[in-house]
């Protein structure tokens, strides 16, 4: 994804092209790109206006409804006392016609709002085109996702390349395999290894959590070298079994209890010592976060009232907001098993 600081009028307008940019490159019409031009424009606006600056993520992803340009808003601000009174038009804290929310709501396929007082507020807008005006992008049935993903990216700032991969892959009727893979180092060659243990998450996707990453352990071996994190979700047994080399966190959270997955220390493609699968039950539908050292440890979703049933794109938005590093690739994947 692309950050945009937005601390003064000015930027506004560079938000605005970003989106359109994102949009363009999917192939969106100029209706569907307006649409994108509006939403960006609001909720920058919004950042200014009611928090005195802040940051937008723009990306793409690809969701029920199709590709869609992916808008994230991030603001440490005053924050908001009653979301649902702040999304009603005519709604205003700031004097104005009280439209921004509203309309981004009217605009959006998707809109998710977390908030609380004090403490800032993030709003996640998704853009699909108009299904007919889209060209099919594969002829080949896709099987149907088992969790609901969300993923936040950003490269190092000053690099291009982001050194961070990461990848889902439904298999059988009931499984989903996660991955977070983050190249040593930033930069071109850390996203070669990145995009090679992506390559090789799929070749092996219906094997165990351990054997994917023995796997890329072994296909790693002429890159640079990852640290690498699998977690393969299996719906129907009520498990996450998990595998993970060097510096890369997994969480899972069932029935409000949060559970810090074990990694073995090492780099795959290079050392690891000890390549050693961890099984975890869960009850009903189970929360996975997988992220790089790109963000730091010490969150805790407690501080975060209602943040753990939002959107997952909204979830990882908000742990970037707060604990991105600043100095690496970050990527933070949230995967939420569908009910």
């Amino acid at each position: 994804m692309q950050s945009v600081r937005v601390e003064d009028s000015s930027q506004i307008a560079e938000a605005r092209r970003t989106a359109v940019a994102v949009a363009g490159r999917l192939g969106f019409s100029s209706t569907d790109s307006g649409r994108v031009a509006i939403v960006a424009t609001e909720l920058a606006t919004n950042l200014l206006r009611h928090a005195g600056g802040g940051r937008m993520l723009v990306g793409q992803t690809e969701g029920a409804a199709g590709p869609a340009v992916e808008i994230l808003a991030l603001d440490r601000g005053p924050g908001m006392r009653d979301v649902q009174q702040c999304r009603r038009d005519g709604y205003s804290t700031a004097g104005t016609a009280g439209n921004g929310l509203g309309a981004v709501a009217r605009q959006s396929t998707v809109m998710d709002v977390w908030s609380q007082p004090g403490a800032g507020t993030a709003v996640l807008a998704r853009i699909a085109a108009a299904p007919a005006l889209m060209p099919v992008l594969s002829p080949m049935p896709r099987p149907v996702p088992l969790m609901d993903v969300g993923v936040i990216q950003a490269a190092m700032p000053g690099e291009e390349a982001c050194g961070d991969g990461w990848a889902t892959e439904t298999v059988f009727t009931d499984v989903t395999v996660l991955m977070v893979a983050d190249g040593l180092g930033h930069g071109p060659l850390a996203a070669d290894a990145a995009a090679a243990a992506m390559r090789l998450l799929h070749r092996n996707r219906g094997e165990p959590a351990g054997a994917i990453v023995q796997a890329i352990h072994d296909g790693l071996r002429a890159t640079r070298g990852a640290a690498v994190a699998v977690a393969r979700v299996d719906h129907g047994a009520g498990t996450v079994s998990y595998c993970g080399i060097g510096n890369i966190t997994g969480v899972l959270v069932s029935d409000g209890r949060v559970q810090k997955m074990v990694s073995h220390n090492g780099t795959a493609g290079l050392s690891a010592r000890r390549i050693q699968e961890f099984t975890y039950p869960f009850a009903g539908t189970p929360l996975v976060i997988l992220h790089s050292d790109g963000l730091g440890s010490g969150w805790s979703l407690d501080a975060y009232p209602g943040l753990a049933v939002r959107d997952p794109a909204l979830l990882a938005g908000v742990l970037v907001r707060d604990f991105d590093r600043g100095r690496d690739d970050v990527t933070v994947l949230a995967a939420r098993g569908l009910p």
